[in-house]
C-alpha cells in the first residue's frame, strides 16, 4: 500500500499519521490567558527539540474553524507556558481536560485539577506529575491557515521539575516509577511497559 497525501483530506491523513506514530509522548500544557485565568490541554504532537539551548517543540493545531486553540492564544498573550508529562494516574483527568471549553474557563476548576506554583514562569504546573518543563516561548512557526492547520511551538525550558521518587540507583528517572502514558491511534492510549536495552555503536 502506497498513500499520497495529496490525495486524501486533511482528517484522512491525519488519521493515517495518529495510527501509524506510535506511541507519542503527551504535552499537557498549562497557560494562562493574558486576564491570568489558567488554562491546561493535552497534545500528543510533541518532541524534545535539542540541550543547547535546551528547547522543546508541541504543536497545536488550529481548531475546526480555523482558530488558534486557547493554548495557543495565551502563549502568544503572555510568552510562558509549563509542558506537564502525565503518569498513569492522571490520565483520564488528562483526557477530560481534551474537552474544548467556553474561553476564559479553566480546566483546572472544572475537572478539580491539582496545580502548584511554578518557580521560574506565571502559569501554574500540575501537581502530581513526575516530570514538568517551565518554559517560554522562543517561535511560533506556522505551516498554514485555517482548520486543522498546524503550528509548531518552541519553548525554551528555564526550568525542570522531577519527582525525587522517580529517581532510581542509577540517579535517573526511572521509566516504570515515572508510569507515563502515551498516545496511540483512535482511543487508544499506552502505558510504560516492557524495556529493553542495546548498546549504542562507536
Amino acid at each position: 500500500m502506497r498513500l499520497d497525501p495529496g490525495t486524501l483530506s486533511v482528517r484522512d491523513f491525519y488519521r493515517w499519521m495518529i495510527h501509524t506514530v506510535v506511541p507519542r509522548p503527551i504535552a499537557w500544557v498549562s497557560t494562562l490567558d493574558a486576564s491570568g485565568v489558567p488554562n491546561l490541554a493535552p497534545f500528543s504532537f510533541f518532541a524534545p527539540v535539542g540541550a543547547n539551548p535546551p528547547t522543546l517543540m508541541f504543536c497545536p493545531a488550529n481548531d475546526r474553524f480555523g482558530r488558534p486553540k486557547d493554548t495557543l492564544a495565551n502563549i502568544e498573550a503572555t510568552g510562558e507556558f509549563v509542558v506537564n508529562l502525565v503518569p498513569f494516574a492522571l490520565a483520564e483527568k488528562m483526557n477530560a481536560t481534551s474537552a474544548t471549553l467556553p474561553r476564559g474557563e479553566s480546566e483546572f476548576a472544572r475537572f478539580d485539577v491539582a496545580s502548584e506554583a511554578s518557580a521560574v514562569v506565571k502559569p501554574a504546573r500540575v501537581k502530581g506529575v513526575p516530570i514538568a518543563y517551565e518554559c517560554r516561548l522562543d517561535r511560533v512557526i506556522r505551516f498554514a491557515e485555517g482548520p486543522a492547520a498546524a503550528n509548531a511551538v518552541f519553548g525554551r525550558i528555564v526550568s525542570l521539575h522531577v519527582d525525587d521518587a522517580t529517581i532510581g540507583p542509577d540517579a535517573w528517572p526511572g521509566i516504570a516509577a515515572m508510569d507515563l502514558v502515551a498516545r496511540a491511534g483512535g482511543e487508544f492510549y499506552m502505558r510504560s511497559g516492557e524495556v529493553f536495552a542495546m548498546e549504542r555503536p562507536e
